[in-house]
C-alpha cells in the first residue's frame, strides 16, 4: 500500500525530476506529484509520535542524519530516507517491533519537491542538505536509544 500524505503539489517540475534520477533514484510522476520507488538501493522508515523526536534527535547528535521528509498532521511523522536493507534484517525486524514502518519492495513514496511548505509535506532534512543517506542500521540504533530512554524514564517514577 502507499504511503499518503497531504499534498499541494499539483504541477511536477522537470528540475525535481531530474534532480532525483541523478541521485540515482527510481522516481515515477503521478497525478499528486513524484514518488520514489523503493529498491535494493533505497527504502524508507518511517516513524510517529515521540519515536519520531527521539530517534530525530540522536540521529542529529551522532552525526547521522540523511533525508527526512516531514508529514503534516495531529501527531509527529517522518520518513527517513535509509540504505542497506538487504544486509540487516536484524535491525529491520526490530524496527517494526518497535513500531516503524519499513517501506521497501517497491513501495511507493511520495516526494516533496520543496524544502519548506505550508499544509503539506515537506524536506525536513533535504537530500542536498544531508552529507549521505544512511543504512538503515542508524535509524534502527537511534529508535533502540529511544526506547531505551523511555524504559529508563519509565522504572524510574515511583508510583
Amino acid at each position: 500500500m502507499p504511503t499518503t500524505f497531504p499534498s499541494s503539489v499539483t504541477t511536477v517540475t522537470p528540475d525535481a525530476v531530474l534532480g532525483y534520477r541523478r541521485r540515482g533514484w527510481t522516481v515515477t510522476e503521478t497525478a499528486n506529484g513524484v514518488c520514489l520507488i523503493t529498491d535494493d538501493q533505497i527504502s524508507a522508515v518511517e516513524l510517529t509520535g515521540a519515536l519520531a523526536a527521539t530517534a530525530r534527535r540522536f540521529l542529529r547528535a551522532n552525526n547521522l542524519s540523511g533525508p527526512v521528509i516531514e508529514i503534516p498532521g495531529p501527531q509527529r511523522r517522518e520518513i527517513h530516507l535509509v540504505v542497506g536493507l538487504a544486509k540487516a534484517t536484524m535491525a529491520v525486524n526490530a524496527l517494526r517491533s518497535a513500531g516503524a514502518t519499513v517501506h521497501t519492495d517497491s513501495a511507493s513514496i511520495p516526494l516533496p519537491l520543496t524544502r519548506l511548505s505550508t499544509g503539506s509535506a515537506c524536506w525536513g532534512i533535504s537530500p542536498s542538505e544531508a552529507r549521505w543517506i544512511p543504512p538503515v542500521v542508524a535509524i534502527a540504533a537511534a529508535v533502540r536509544a529511544a526506547e531505551a530512554g523511555r524504559k529508563f524514564h519509565l522504572t524510574g517514577v515511583a508510583c
